[in-house]
């Protein structure tokens, strides 16, 4: 019996490895929504309007992340922290702007722990490669909708904005460019 419950178990991890079926680590309780934020705004600065904020949409906050680990799972997608970018201001860690070819990125809310990792490298795992990449700003999981954001909503809890040389370091197809699942640990 325990040998086809382990047999059924590496079954579904295997599927599930190639889908999104974890969002969060198998251990440790998930980190829940802590209120909502109410859409104001249909206006938009970055190239894709259907991810920006809709008038009368509750959109989640949270004001925690899962736990950290060694591979902590995450989310990521691309963003630019150039003048100009979609990233909105300048990164808060540095209050500079970010060309797209430096390996940078922002963390949700709770990863971030109030600026604790700011210009402090992270290993992002993806595609069957590592990259480091610095942590210069926020990907704010509370605000959101306001022009400072770029009206998109509060960014989800498990969240990594990563640089285009992040994304191309890691030499992942632009077909999967957008929501792409990686995994990431502080560097030490």
């Amino acid at each position: 019996m325990a040998s086809s419950l382990a047999a059924s178990l590496a079954v579904v991890l295997h599927v599930c490895a190639s889908h999104d079926c974890f969002r969060y680590p198998l251990t440790g309780d998930p980190c829940t929504v802590s209120g909502y934020l109410l859409g104001n705004s249909t206006n938009c600065t970055g190239g894709d309007t259907e991810d920006c904020c809709a008038a009368g949409v509750l959109y989640p906050q949270y004001l925690c992340s899962p736990p950290v680990t060694g591979e902590t799972p995450a989310s990521m997608v691309i963003g630019s922290f150039a003048q100009g970018g979609d990233g909105g201001g300048a990164a808060s860690c540095d209050g500079r702007y970010h060309s797209d070819d430096e390996t940078v990125a922002s963390l949700s809310t709770g990863w971030f722990e109030g600026g604790s990792r700011c210009n402090r490298n992270i290993t992002i795992s993806g595609n069957g490669r590592r990259v480091a990449a610095t942590v210069v700003d926020e990907c704010d999981s509370v605000v959101g909708c306001e022009e400072e954001q770029g009206f998109y909503p509060p960014c989800r809890n498990n969240r990594i904005v990563a640089s285009p040389a992040v994304w191309k370091a890691l030499a992942i197809p632009e077909a999967l460019i957008g929501d792409y699942n990686v995994t990431w640990a502080d560097a030490y």
